[in-house]
């Protein structure tokens, strides 16, 4: 068994509401091979993973999986358990995987992550053990086990982080992960809020330098008469012994730049002492602190907002003797508590055998090896930081009012928001003033999982507070609205953005045209996918995001989004068939599902209630629906209204929207102008989806209206969607039609107008299969007067001519014999060759890949007749 592919889906997807993998393997041959067949296989794939006892699988027991183990299984499904069974070892709750066929040998995997790299490796792991097993081989499992641990440490969200992100589910903000440096934006565009561990969105960063440097914070806050150590810099040995008979022992030496007591050596009593902990700690820094130790307990205050939130009393690791063991058996004790985890990994730190507690053993005249009388107490570090594996009990309500006051005074001093102060204090219910308390550090980006998780004490919500900040407890986000379907996505998306413009909001869209904010494109291209989606919902300036979510991105990446407020499908009719595993109408219609599934509880999801693949979806759809229709006595339309939610539809060549016992005429067909008086029935649906997005969002109206009612089919407005320009007397109209549904709703669309001599220049995408290449081609010759038939320069696969070829046995079968038909492969040189022949009253259609290239031709055109090219306002 070997990958041959993977995918990774970040968010929702056409397999899972949850993140995914898809891998795409290859059996080598064993694909009919059940597992009962091979030697061995099942007993030494459950001792490596025992795990797999536990899994219900398909039978719904407890054992299911083993019993279809012994009953004979296939390797992909085999492969499917593996994968979560090893996650789950390492204590990863995963559930959800599935196998599939593609094709003979070729399976797909689908299974759910928590950690990218992560379920990487494990997916490969799972394939070699298999493939180990049925060669019999030896596998390095435990090895590559361990390997995986230290991934996962590295890769886990700190305490810290996941507090933050546990918050904003609960009050239903989405998380996006940006890039792979701990940097996380909750919500999206004008309403979204960075974080980084516990540095938010308005901590300021000189504040951050300020308190990194731990000798300027002191200064600062002796400036303000608050309470600090004495002690200076120091630059040499000499200098050293000068300020240390000064300040007089016992003496603290740290480094200026540091965190979580790193580096830090405390309570030194003598000369000796003192210069040997200087050596040591110049070995690593160069830039060292001098402080007089002061004897007291070590309390963290956290402030967010410059407010005392929570306080923490912070004890250093301790062992307790009990007459047999050693030092080291008591700290491999300690450690074995299931409490203490590797990092910030679980609520307290394992305690680490390194130079600084050896040194710190010696001090106090023990050794590793040393052991302890049976209740002896030794201290492990001489700091209490929980990063070196110290415990915390919660003070916060035991902290007084003045101490309150110095620690709100000292924070706005730095100018942190969001900060910890350390304090050394006989006890944190008493003023400093009065008790020669001081305050140690000011800390940016200070863990809180000593607040979340005390040994003793209440748990603080200072996750949450964090949220409160950012947001000023108002948890709104920008409106999405997500638009697919099989035609009149980007017609639908440029009218609720025309609509939303109007308004004075500053939108975000993405369509085929380029992804646009407000009047501007920062890009342009095809940009209908997740990395598109993605640039609107980061950028700072949107105030609504309007996202074309076409179905080659949902196939690929998925949502690039949480929930949208409006969902909308325009249609599913028939196109990219035998692509990306999707091979008839029903994968199609499961693939766009997706869009009106991932949808707020308090949205609504848009569905075409003429369309009959559209209504096949609506039982997979649980939120409310706006249904829309040419006919108000829609029965599907009726019986969504009776349950209370609004409908549109068009009457007397009118639309309108029924929603609260009322109803609304919103525009008639000849004042929409880019449905040419009604001619152009795709744009009347087009406008009733945008109508039912925009109602979705509770826009006025009146506003709606005002939009529809302006909104032209011209290059300004409606780029590349039955564009059409005079040339000097003949009628050029440029469409992006690609598929046997955009050709058939163009060709009546050219009826409906009563136009004649037409000539279509015609093609189709390289990747369409060959009943679609026919199809089209036998359509325009049914209709057409003459045709021209391009290739588009993407051939996405083809040989050169070979599209053309297939479009032309179409064409041939419509059994015209006057149809005048001719193959010129250059798109642009089909178009000049076709206006160098027309004749005044003619109409060309051209169905074009590259706007611009056309647009710049019929300009040329046009300027042998006039100065000046304007598209017609139509």
């Amino acid at each position: 068994m070997k990958i041959n592919n993977q995918r990774i889906f970040e968010g929702r997807n056409i397999y899972s509401h949850r993140k995914c993998i898809r891998l795409d393997v290859d059996l080598e041959g064993y694909c009919e091979t059940p597992t009962k067949d091979i030697d061995g296989f099942n007993e030494r794939l459950l001792s490596y993973v025992p795990e797999l006892y536990t899994h219900r699988c398909g039978i719904d027991i407890e054992g299911g999986f083993v019993q279809r183990l012994k009953e004979g299984t296939y390797l992909a499904h085999v492969c499917e358990h593996t994968i979560i069974g090893i996650h789950n070892k390492l204590g990863i709750d995963i559930k959800y995987g599935k196998a599939r066929e593609i094709k003979d040998d070729f399976y797909y995997i689908i299974f759910e992550y928590k950690l990218k790299r992560t379920a990487i490796l494990i997916a490969e792991l799972a394939i070699d053990l298999i493939n180990s097993i049925i060669k019999k081989k030896d596998i390095n499992f435990d090895e590559r086990i361990e390997i995986i641990k230290r991934v996962i440490m590295e890769e886990s969200i700190g305490p810290s982080t996941k507090a933050i992100c546990d918050a904003a589910k609960e009050v239903g903000l989405p998380i996006i992960t940006v890039g792979n440096e701990n940097l996380y934006q909750i919500g999206y565009g004008k309403a979204g809020k960075r974080f980084s561990a516990t540095i938010g969105n308005n901590t300021k960063g000189i504040a951050i330098d300020i308190a990194c440097d731990k000798m300027l914070t002191k200064e600062l806050l002796d400036i303000q008469n608050l309470p600090v150590a004495r002690g200076e810099k120091v630059f040499n040995t000499i200098h050293l012994l000068e300020v240390v008979n000064r300040i007089g022992y016992p003496v603290v030496l740290k480094p200026q730049w540091g965190s979580k007591g790193n580096g830090v050596f405390v309570n030194i009593n003598s000369e000796k002492e003192l210069l040997r902990a200087y050596a040591e700690i110049t070995k690593e820094c160069k830039e060292i602190m001098i402080e007089e130790y002061k004897v007291g307990n070590d309390y963290r205050v956290m402030l967010v907002d410059y407010k005392v939130v929570a306080v923490s009393l912070r004890k250093p690791p301790y062992i307790t003797g009990d007459g047999v063991r050693n030092i080291r058996d008591l700290i491999e004790a300690m450690n074995a508590n299931p409490l203490r985890g590797e990092g910030h990994e679980k609520p307290l730190t394992k305690v680490k055998i390194d130079e600084e507690l050896i040194n710190r053993l010696s001090k106090l005249g023990y050794s590793l090896n040393s052991v302890l009388e049976y209740g002896e107490k030794v201290t492990l570090r001489g700091n209490a930081n929980l990063s070196t594996g110290g415990s915390a009990e919660d003070y916060t309500d035991l902290i007084c009012k003045e101490n309150i006051e110095i620690c709100e005074r000292a924070a706005k001093t730095i100018g942190l928001d969001i900060c910890g102060i350390d304090i050394c204090a006989k006890s944190i219910a008493e003023p400093l003033y009065e008790n020669d308390g001081i305050i140690l550090e000011v800390n940016a980006a200070p863990g809180i999982r000593m607040h979340h998780f005390p040994t003793i004490g209440k748990e603080r919500n200072v996750g949450r507070k964090i949220l409160d900040n950012m947001f000023k407890e108002n948890y709104s986000n920008i409106p999405v609205i997500s638009v697919t379907g099989t035609n009149g996505k980007t017609t639908t998306v440029r009218l609720i953005s025309y609509v939303l413009n109007l308004i004075g909001f500053n939108v975000g869209c993405t369509t085929t045209s380029g992804v646009k904010i407000g009047n501007k494109y920062i890009h342009k291209g095809d940009d209908t996918g997740y990395n598109s989606a993605r640039s609107v919902l980061l950028n700072p300036e949107v105030d609504i995001a309007v996202l074309e979510s076409a179905r080659g991105g949902l196939v690929r990446r998925g949502l690039a989004y949480d929930l949208a407020d409006v969902g909308v499908i325009t249609n599913i009719r028939e196109d990219h068939l035998g692509i990306d595993g999707i091979n008839d109408m029903e994968d199609l219609s499961f693939v766009k599902s997706l869009v009106g599934e991932a949808v707020k509880d308090n949205g609504y999801s848009v569905i075409n209630a003429d369309d009959e693949w559209s209504l096949k979806v609506l039982d997979r759809i649980k939120k409310p629906k706006i249904l829309f229709s040419m006919n108000e006595n829609n029965k599907y339309l009726q019986e969504n209204l009776k349950l209370g939610n609004p409908i549109v539809f068009y009457r007397d060549e009118t639309i309108y929207v029924k929603n609260r016992g009322k109803e609304y005429k919103i525009a008639s067909a000849e004042e929409m102008k880019f449905t040419m008086n009604g001619k152009l029935k795709h744009n009347i649906e087009n406008a009733m989806a945008a109508c039912a997005a925009l109602v979705g969002i509770e826009v006025d109206y009146c506003i709606i209206s005002k939009g529809l009612k302006q909104f032209k089919s011209c290059e300004e407005d409606n780029r590349g969607r039955f564009n059409m320009f005079d040339v000097n007397g003949v009628n050029v109209i440029l469409d992006y039609g690609h598929n046997i549904d955009g050709y058939k709703v163009v060709i009546d669309s050219l009826k409906n107008l009563g136009l004649k001599n037409i000539t279509g220049i015609i093609g189709v995408p390289g990747d369409r299969d060959l009943n679609t290449m026919k199809e089209v081609g036998r359509i325009s010759g049914d209709f057409f007067d003459s045709i021209v038939i391009k290739e588009d320069k993407d051939l996405r696969g083809k040989d050169k001519g070979e599209v053309a070829s297939i479009i032309n046995e179409g064409v041939l079968s419509s059994n015209r014999k006057d149809l005048n038909v001719k193959i010129i492969l250059s798109e642009e040189e089909a178009l000049r060759e076709t206006l160098k022949l027309a004749k005044k009253g003619e109409t060309i259609i051209m169905f074009f890949e590259d706007y611009e290239s056309l647009y710049d031709i019929i300009n040329e055109f046009k300027n042998k007749g006039t100065k000046d090219l304007k598209s017609a306002s139509i």
